[in-house]
């Protein structure tokens, strides 16, 4: 296959993204980069299903590289990734791009390029105690919200304001983040419809539990990692961590947890199609296709690719 395509593999998440680029990665000789928010984070293995083991002998890149309770940002993000791409391009080697964070997967194809913000220590001062909605009317008015976790707590919305107001300041800084689209990314969409989709998440969310994530999360606890910290990654951690500090009991652990993770697969699906509307081509195909299947189409889809592209 065409080395100089990159194959982007994404969906929401219990679709099998990554039984997918693993199989894909074998047959072409590819290295997986990872673009999922929180597997970044190490000890944070469970309850964001890292499942390093479906890996076998192929190449990650972008997991397991900070440790728990760090904030890690876009910014960071888009150094890493293409410091990752260079090392696997650099060996001659397929690359794949796999995840469910849209705002990583859209930001690189983009080719989206993100100045350094410093700490804006006196605006922090003054936003200190506004809330959430007041802190989100501000940056309503600073730009358009397309990505709703700007402003799901307020260290986020003071972030997002703090960089805004730091672009308005250096108007020549702003005008390099103006994207410059990738023409070579070939991006596959794992389809899995509302019922389906629903009952992996409730499945994998017992197996999750059965396999010691409450565990896991006490012990990112008990070896210094804030309640407050954790619960700002939301999802697993936000509500198991509930649970641990007894704030809720178990049984409404399990149920906000589960309604949660509904909601995020919906959000994700959200994005993607706000991606197609922007202007990504996503090809979508079966979660329950078979690995040789899902391979054999991807060959034909680079093929076509490579033709449309040289015939341009």
């Amino acid at each position: 296959m065409n080395s100089s395509i990159l194959y982007v593999i994404t969906g929401p998440t219990a679709s099998g993204k990554t039984s997918k680029a693993v199989a894909l990665a074998k047959a072409i000789n590819a290295e997986i980069i990872s673009a999922d928010s929180r597997q970044i984070y190490r000890g944070m293995d469970i309850g964001t299903g890292k499942d390093l083991e479906e890996y076998g002998d192929v190449p990650y890149h972008l997991i397991d590289i900070c440790n728990a309770g760090y904030r890690y940002n876009l910014f960071e993000y888009i150094r890493d990734y293409k410091s990752a791409y260079d090392n696997i391009k650099a060996r001659g080697k397929n690359i794949i791009l796999c995840g469910g964070t849209g705002l990583y997967i859209e930001s690189i194809l983009k080719g989206i390029e993100l100045p350094l913000v410093p700490e804006n220590t006196e605006l922090r001062k003054e936003l200190a105690n506004k809330s959430l909605t007041e802190l989100t009317e501000i940056l309503r008015q600073m730009k358009t919200l397309h990505n709703v976790t700007d402003v799901d707590n307020c260290k986020r919305a003071i972030r997002a304001i703090e960089i805004q107001q730091y672009y308005q300041d250096n108007p020549e800084i702003q005008i390099k983040t103006t994207p410059h689209p990738l023409k070579n990314a070939l991006v596959i969409g794992i389809e899995i419809d509302r019922e389906n989709r629903r009952n992996k998440i409730s499945q994998r969310l017992r197996q999750r539990l059965d396999s010691g994530m409450v565990e896991e999360i006490r012990s990112l606890i008990d070896n210094g990692i804030s309640p407050d910290d954790l619960i700002y990654y939301g999802l697993e951690y936000k509500y198991v961590t509930q649970y641990v500090i007894g704030q809720i009991s178990y049984d409404e652990m399990f149920s906000l947890l589960e309604i949660a993770i509904h909601q995020f697969a919906k959000r994700q699906m959200t994005w993607f199609r706000g991606m197609e509307r922007r202007g990504t081509t996503i090809h979508w195909l079966p979660y329950d296709i078979s690995d040789d299947e899902f391979i054999a189409s991807v060959r034909k889809l680079a093929a076509g690719a490579v033709d449309l592209e040289q015939n341009k």
